[in-house]
């Protein structure tokens, strides 16, 4: 596990935006702690809520040294940080209609991070929320219920222990050009939802079916897949003979 980089899902939301608002984030170290985190706001918006996983990731692995892949389904994130923010600093912090930029305070923070972490030692990936992704899917539910004032069981402990199979990673994770991009909060439709619990596979219709299938189960193994030829793909991988 020594050789794999920091991995660090973030998510943010709010009810509203604006309205009440929460984070969540979820970082796997190289040596096999994971860490689960997660905040609220009375009154922010998505997009700060976005900054402000990311933010407290990079924060919490700031005495962590070696290469951080963060995972996050926010576009306005990665292309914020790793495009337009230049083009923010040589204009004076002005959007290019010559309006402030939103969230600076944000952006600066997050700036600031990535610059001390060093040139390179970052690399963001974009993951679509709601396909199955266990760590995006953990996020996006700490960041949700903290936004609705709920309450979350954090963990931090063991990778060993963990429930999710965290590790298991997009294999595209490119932002997607816009003239592709699925209308916000709507994922492409799937084929098929697919778990896997104590060696057995099952197949599902619907994401909610399939997560109560999975929460809380240790070791447990879910997908969506996009067509018949990928849900095949999926059970090849997972060894499943059917």
């Amino acid at each position: 596990m020594s050789a794999r980089p920091i991995v660090a899902f973030s998510d943010g939301a709010s009810k509203g935006n604006p309205g009440p608002g929460g984070w969540g984030v979820v970082i796997v170290t190289p040596d096999g702690l994971v860490i689960e985190r997660g905040g609220y706001a009375a009154h922010t918006t998505n997009n700060r809520m976005e900054l402000t996983g990311a933010i407290e990731a990079l924060d919490e692995i700031r005495e962590i040294p070696g290469q951080v892949a963060v995972y996050t389904d926010s576009t306005y994130v990665i292309k914020g940080i790793s495009e337009w923010i230049w083009a923010w600093r040589r204009r004076g912090w002005k959007t290019a209609e010559g309006n402030d930029v939103s969230n600076r305070d944000l952006w600066e923070q997050l700036a600031g991070l990535v610059d001390a972490r060093g040139k390179g030692a970052i690399v963001w990936h974009y993951v679509r929320g709601h396909v199955g992704t266990p760590g995006n899917e953990r996020v996006d539910e700490i960041a949700d219920t903290l936004a609705r004032q709920g309450d979350v069981e954090f963990y931090r402990g063991s990778f060993d222990g963990y429930p999710l199979a965290v590790l298991e990673l997009p294999a595209d994770t490119d932002v997607p050009k816009r003239s592709s991009t699925p209308a916000r909060g709507k994922a492409a439709a799937a084929y098929s939802y697919v778990s896997l619990v104590d060696g057995q596979f099952m197949r599902h219709s619907t994401w909610a079916e399939c997560e109560r299938r999975v929460k809380g189960r240790s070791g447990a193994r879910f997908k969506k897949a996009k067509d018949a030829a990928d849900e095949t793909a999926i059970m090849r991988e997972w060894r499943v003979d059917r």
